[in-house]
């Protein structure tokens, strides 16, 4: 089955929905192309990347293009450039423009020079804002957004940065995606946007039209675009199977299609970053056809769904799964594997990232929660590291001695089960239940020791500590 079939009209991008009639191009049967130039500042710039979700073609010496029309294409976008700043409304990424159909239409883009090297640069995933309602709302705007223009801020008023939300915006309340994108223009820097499954429509008919909110308000739900040595990819993998809710993790042979073309112009040294909503090294079902496309590039795969943190290597491809912005569906502080509600950070340079999780309200540093349980006639910690992956180093101390290496134990989070086991918790949505995570680490210590301390040094080097009182 093939995503974004369109078989007819979707003209909502002048106003309202239109799901009968004829194609956009039906009145102009002769028109055979689409064709507009790419310019920054009067300059007309060659060899930028130019789709319609079909075919990709790159501009010629005179900043132009053209593309083959295709009656089921609804967007014209750029693969902006590096060296370009993204163009944007209200924070809002606006690389693309609607296919209008008209005889003398053409589709220009016009760039601006960032004026400076963007070899190093950052950006923040936000996974799961997920707002059903006005509170949800209140809470996202009082503490979410908040944190995040603060960590912008605090990167300097010259850095580069730039957001991705990795789908569930809203909760099934497209309504609501105004409030998303006013909370997303307030963190201060230009927002892309994936397709959640909470995102879609699931009463306009089939997989091929559960978009069409989505993309009125967002544009295209799959395409690329350049900083630096970096080239971000956005794709969407949640199929919709024609009943409401029922939906699997599925990349369309459209799109697979069409990323072969757009990777055909991105040169095997550059840092490739992913963004989808449902996990694919775990959960999309044709993920080993995207995997051979990825072949002979340094990959990194940003993606939500879960409401859990966690990170997957698997052929060489390292897949960031995100705690999410509102935790576990606004009901407490923590995600329903112990991660505080909160998103990711990174930091490009050249072709290599770093990275790390800022809990929402909290120092950077703070990357461990410790939990101290008396037992019979010992007591024992558990430490929940969530951005942990093998290359960590988790130590603990008693008393200030060093007690060596912990290994990772699957288990469920202390706190998640105080607060959210059982069909009275949590409170305000008592459907969330913990779950199990591989990310705790465990030790027993006799009832004499008054302390206990454990260290977690990242890939990176970074050291992280939590401390705590025995008694």
């Amino acid at each position: 089955m093939k995503r974004r079939t369109f078989l007819q009209t979707l003209a909502f991008f002048s106003g309202g929905l239109v799901l009968t009639g004829p194609s956009v191009f039906a009145r102009n049967k002769k028109k055979t192309t689409l064709s507009g130039t790419v310019r920054a500042k009067g300059k007309k710039l060659a060899n930028v990347s130019v789709s319609d979700g079909f075919t990709v073609v790159q501009t010629n010496k005179r900043g132009q293009f053209e593309l083959p029309v295709n009656e089921r294409a609804r967007f014209v976008f750029l693969s902006i450039p590096a060296g370009y700043a993204f163009p944007q409304e209200k924070g809002l990424a606006r690389h693309y423009q609607p296919i209008t159909g008209g005889k003398k239409d053409k589709y220009d883009f016009e760039l601006e020079p960032l004026g400076k090297d963007d070899a190093q640069h950052s950006f923040i995933v936000w996974a799961d804002p997920q707002v059903k309602n006005k509170e949800d709302v209140a809470m996202m705007m009082q503490d979410s957004v908040p944190d995040a223009r603060q960590l912008v801020q605090s990167l300097g008023k010259d850095a580069l940065v730039h957001g991705i939300g990795v789908g569930d915006l809203v909760w099934d309340n497209h309504k609501l995606f105004a409030d998303y994108s006013k909370a997303v223009g307030a963190i201060g820097v230009p927002f892309f946007q994936a397709l959640g499954n909470h995102d879609m429509d699931y009463r306009l008919g089939g997989d091929e039209t559960s978009d069409a909110t989505f993309q009125k308000h967002f544009g295209p739900t799959y395409y690329s675009f350049n900083r630096g040595k970096a080239h971000y990819i956005v794709l969407d993998d949640v199929r919709y199977l024609g009943t409401e809710r029922d939906y699997d993790g599925y990349i369309s042979e459209q799109q697979l299609a069409w990323l072969k073309q757009d990777l055909s112009f991105v040169p095997k040294d550059h840092l490739v970053i992913l963004n989808a909503h449902i996990p694919i090294s775990s959960h999309v079902k044709n993920r080993e056809d995207l995997f051979a496309l990825l072949q002979g590039y340094q990959v990194h795969i940003m993606t939500g769904h879960t409401h859990t943190n966690y990170n997957l290597i698997r052929e060489g491809i390292y897949e960031h799964v995100h705690g999410t912005v509102c935790g576990a569906w606004w009901s407490g502080p923590i995600c329903t594997d112990g991660t505080p509600n909160g998103y990711g950070v990174y930091e490009v340079n050249g072709n290599q990232l770093s990275w790390y999780y800022k809990s929402t309200g909290q120092d950077k540093n703070y990357q461990i929660s410790l939990d101290i349980e008396h037992l019979t006639a010992q007591k024992r910690f558990i430490a929940n590291v969530w951005n942990w992956d093998p290359a960590w180093k988790v130590e603990w101390f008693s008393d200030g001695k060093a007690m060596g290496a912990l290994s990772n134990t699957k288990g469920f989070d202390p706190a998640t089960v105080r607060t959210m086991k059982g069909d009275k918790l949590p409170a305000r949505r008592a459907f969330a239940e913990p779950a199990r995570t591989e990310h705790l680490f465990m030790a027993h210590f006799g009832p004499e020791v008054k302390q206990v301390k454990v260290v977690a040094t990242d890939r990176f080097g970074n050291k992280y500590e939590a401390v705590s009182a025995t008694a």
